[in-house]
């Protein structure tokens, strides 16, 4: 049994979503024990909304759920990767897309990142 670490984010920890088949990274949401215990009883990805103060099921409006395939750890128990398979038409991300990751951040050089830092 693994011991997490929810102490160094509040009773919060990242859980990353990968699509067990591809190895898309999906999306990232919080899981506070309960939601994490509800994705394990049911097997789809439920998070804890830090604006709402309360759980949510991935597809509960959309009809695009994570079903969950496995569930790991990182070295330091504090982040979660969540291997998934999305139901539906495949849309995860709530602006219409398969992915939330879809923005490119574009730099020319070195100093206009560091400029940005």
């Amino acid at each position: 049994m693994v011991d997490l670490d929810f102490d160094k984010l509040n009773g919060l920890l990242p859980a990353v979503l990968q699509d067990a088949d591809s190895g898309a990274v999906l999306m990232l949401g919080f899981m506070n024990r309960e939601a994490l215990g509800k994705t394990l009883r049911t097997g789809r990805a439920t998070f804890f909304s830090r604006t709402r103060n309360e759980l949510w099921t991935k597809g509960e409006t959309s009809g695009n759920f994570a079903q969950i395939i496995s569930v790991t750890t990182d070295c330091d128990c504090d982040t979660l990767l969540l291997r998934v398979r999305v139901r539906g038409d495949g849309r995860i991300c709530h602006e219409g897309s398969t992915s939330c990751f879809t923005k490119d951040l574009t730099f020319t050089s070195v100093e206009a990142l560091e400029e940005r830092l």
